[in-house]
């Protein structure tokens, strides 16, 4: 299979990868007023997936395709994480 995919796929189930996602998630719920909820989230995204790689790096992934492949797999799990805090909220 394509190792960049293999990549994304990998970083889906990444612990560490989700629960920042899902502290992104939480920071941005409670400083909404003041920061805003898109920009904070979309900064987020793109922080976790430099800094993941640059901190923790692949031998068989080149750092720009680990970036690149961060982007994909965060946006898609900070999806999932705004789809589950919306059920809890209108629940709550």
């Amino acid at each position: 299979m394509n190792p960049v995919i293999d990549t994304v796929l990998s970083q889906l189930i990444d612990p560490f990868r989700i629960g920042l996602m899902v502290a992104l998630v939480i920071t941005m719920l409670r400083t909404a007023a003041v920061t805003g909820r898109w920009i904070p989230l979309a900064l987020g995204v793109v922080f976790v997936a430099v800094i993941v790689p640059s901190t923790l790096p692949s031998q068989s992934v080149v750092l720009m395709e680990a970036v690149l492949a961060g982007l994909v797999s965060n946006s898609i799990i900070l999806a999932v994480v705004l789809a589950v805090a919306a059920v809890i909220k209108r629940r709550g």
